[in-house]
């Protein structure tokens, strides 16, 4: 059964019912928003959407007699058939008067589809991840725009009103509709008033002028000097600010032993380089390139999804990555991001291809490349990245990068709760051109 509700909600009478549901079903929501991320699209994180929660969390509170404190007798009218103590046995299944077929014991559970906004999405999947407020609150800004000159427009505000304008459509309509001038007036009454003193005037003339001048006169008051029609506004449009495009590679090992866990990792990740990017360009294309000891380019869902065998050599992606840029994505015209996400194995000698690759030839094209080195969970495999403390062979080949100050940087995250603040750090204003190390 689906529940629609078309009620009429005016000036957002609603909102604090929809605030107080969610905190009330919080967890539920948070549950249904994790798990619908993980099935998204990378392109679709910042969109909202629908969450399915089990009924348990929605339930409204309500008011029953206690179970305890004295001893109530209860009269069942219609009662034929039973006596006290009798046990009442459970109805057969699809014995109801319903088209379905019930379940083999009786039981079941709706569904409740809850609708949330893009911003709620966007806390939501955040907060999960311990995203402070302050910077919750920058990442679901929309974008800026630029007000420019539009023309004219009869409406708007006082402040805009173009006076120039104003007055050249007034003259026109003035002279088109031939008021009076007021030095044509002014004479006219100079003319009445040296007949008026003159000792001999003759009265014909003096009677036609006032005539005139009374003419005049009703014509100045019919023709009004400025008109509503007269009056014109600067009229502005919003356009967007002009951006700049980029692309975002997005590598990762998927060898086997690169686990789930790892891959959720890289993928939240990869999400939050999503954001950012897309707060930042209008045109923001993705591009995913997985490798074990072999490259090759894919989709979204054969990226995460699909399984894979083989050894690790990393160059190849790298290889990969150059061979993409140079069919279609210049240097020149676009800003070229990479997120490369690892357990940090490879294959010995592949570790000084993998270097001159990323230092000469890729990190030169880059705005800004960032290395992910993900580890198991400690709350279920409590261990460091390394069983015997000591660092993986992409940590030390990558290692050396810092110091030549390159857009490069290289973090280390084994639980969801780290993401963001790693995200953070790689990508801080003072230590973007840098890079930092863990």
């Amino acid at each position: 059964m689906n529940i629609i509700d078309r009620r009429l909600n005016p000036k957002g009478k609603s909102l604090a019912n929809r605030q107080r549901f969610l905190r009330r079903a919080k967890a539920q929501v948070m549950r249904a928003v994790r798990d619908a991320s993980g099935k998204r699209r990378i392109r679709d994180i910042d969109t909202g959407g629908d969450v399915t929660i089990a009924p348990d969390g929605v339930k409204e509170p309500t008011f029953h007699r206690a179970s305890s404190g004295g001893i109530r007798d209860v009269v069942v009218p219609g009662n034929k058939d039973f006596i006290e103590g009798d046990r009442i046995p459970r109805p057969p299944s699809g014995g109801g008067r319903g088209g379905r077929e019930g379940s083999p014991d009786g039981e079941g559970e709706d569904e409740f589809r809850f609708v949330l906004s893009r911003e709620e999405f966007i806390d939501m999947f955040l907060e999960d991840l311990e995203l402070p407020d302050l910077a919750k609150r920058k990442l679901a800004t929309i974008e800026d725009y630029s007000w420019s000159r539009a023309g004219y427009s009869v409406t708007g505000s006082p402040a805009n009103l173009n006076l120039v304008r104003t007055m050249r459509n007034s003259l026109s309509r003035r002279i088109a509709l031939k008021r009076p001038k007021a030095d044509e007036v002014q004479r006219l009454r100079e003319e009445i008033d040296a007949l008026e003193r003159a000792d001999s005037h003759d009265a014909e003339a003096l009677s036609t002028l006032r005539a005139e001048l009374e003419l005049l006169l009703r014509r100045s008051q019919r023709i009004p000097y400025i008109d509503p029609i007269d009056v014109r506004y600067n009229r502005f449009q919003a356009t967007p600010k002009p951006v700049a495009q980029a692309v975002m590679f997005c590598l990762m090992d998927v060898s086997g032993s690169m686990t789930e866990h790892m891959k959720d990792l890289a993928k939240r990740f990869f999400m939050l380089l999503y954001l950012f990017l897309t707060r930042r360009y209008k045109n923001v294309e993705v591009v995913f390139i997985r490798h074990t000891h072999r490259a090759q380019e894919v989709d979204e869902d054969t990226f995460f999804y699909s399984t894979e065998t083989g050894g690790t050599v990393v160059s190849t992606a790298l290889e990969e990555m150059l061979r993409v840029l140079r069919e279609r994505y210049p240097p020149d015209d676009w800003n070229i991001y990479a997120a490369q996400a690892s357990d940090g194995d490879n294959t010995s000698y592949d570790n000084a291809r993998t270097l001159h690759l990323l230092s000469e030839e890729i990190l030169p094209l880059c705005q800004y490349y960032a290395y992910i080195e993900v580890g198991s969970d400690p709350e279920m495999v409590p261990v460091s990245f390394s069983s015997s403390g000591r660092e993986s062979d992409l940590w030390q080949t990558y290692k050396g990068l810092q110091q030549s100050g390159g857009p490069f940087a290289m973090k280390r995250v084994r639980h969801r709760r780290e993401i963001y603040p790693v995200f953070r750090e790689l990508f801080a204003r003072d230590q973007a051109a840098t890079g930092v190390s863990a």
